[in-house]
């Protein structure tokens, strides 16, 4: 059996069930590859009592974890909601396909904790992610084409960032990107390590965010231009 188990946004956030599967799995796996964890593995591994072996992107991508779960039960557990990322979805696909009994087990998402930014998450158009550039030669800029889209049909976006970028690399990305595909930016919303203590939003223009300081893992929101009244009273308090 292969369990697939979200972690939440915290060290604490892991459900009852999933936390319950842990204890009869003969392997624990960490897919450690799509986020800046907001806490130290030392800590799961604390929680837990247990020790994770942290898996690459290569890793879970390949057969490794399907052939493991035809001899034995293993989870994989994944920061967030275990779904929220493709591979993840290719990956019960291939267990199917090889026969491999399969069980998703469910806990927040960002995409849950930004509706505490007070705008309505039914708003919301496509997600998208900010890759991180690599000089001259690297600097896809695909993401703002999602935000264009979203911006025709009044919908907000939400952007994920790249794993290791900084805010003012993405700050530095958002505005070269927009500028090039001709989207006027007004003020945007930064949320910083949802759903943890240090959980905090910014909402101001994007210049004013290349001197702030926000700490790993973090989004940005570029809200529609056609804002409820409380949801602007709402990003006003912010």
């Amino acid at each position: 059996m292969l369990y697939l188990i979200g972690l939440g946004l915290n060290e604490n956030s892991i459900s009852w069930e999933g936390l319950g599967v842990l204890g009869k799995c003969k392997r624990v796996y960490l897919e450690g590859y799509t986020v800046d964890f907001p806490y130290k593995i030392d800590e799961l591994e604390k929680n837990f009592g247990r020790k994770l072996d942290i898996l690459e992107r290569k890793e879970v991508e390949s057969d490794k974890l399907v052939k493991e779960a035809k001899k034995e039960d293993i989870a994989l557990l994944v920061y967030g909601c275990p779904l929220f990322a493709t591979t993840h979805l290719s990956l019960l696909m291939e267990a199917k396909k090889a026969k491999v009994k399969t069980r998703v087990i469910y806990a927040a998402s960002v995409f849950d904790a930004v509706a505490e930014s007070g705008l309505e998450l039914y708003k919301f158009g496509k997600i998208t992610s900010m890759p991180k550039w690599q000089g001259e030669k690297f600097r896809p800029m695909s993401f703002m084409d999602i935000v264009k889209q979203n911006e025709s049909i009044g919908a907000h976006s939400l952007i994920l960032t790249d794993i290791g970028l900084k805010l003012d690399e993405a700050i530095s990305e958002l505005e070269a990107s927009a500028s090039e595909k001709n989207i006027k930016l007004d003020k945007i919303v930064v949320a910083s390590r949802l759903g943890t203590e240090e959980n905090k939003f910014f909402y101001d223009n994007p210049k004013k965010f290349k001197t702030k300081r926000v700490s790993a893992p973090f989004c940005i929101i570029i809200p529609a231009s056609n804002l409820h009244f409380l949801e602007k009273e709402a990003l006003e308090k912010l």
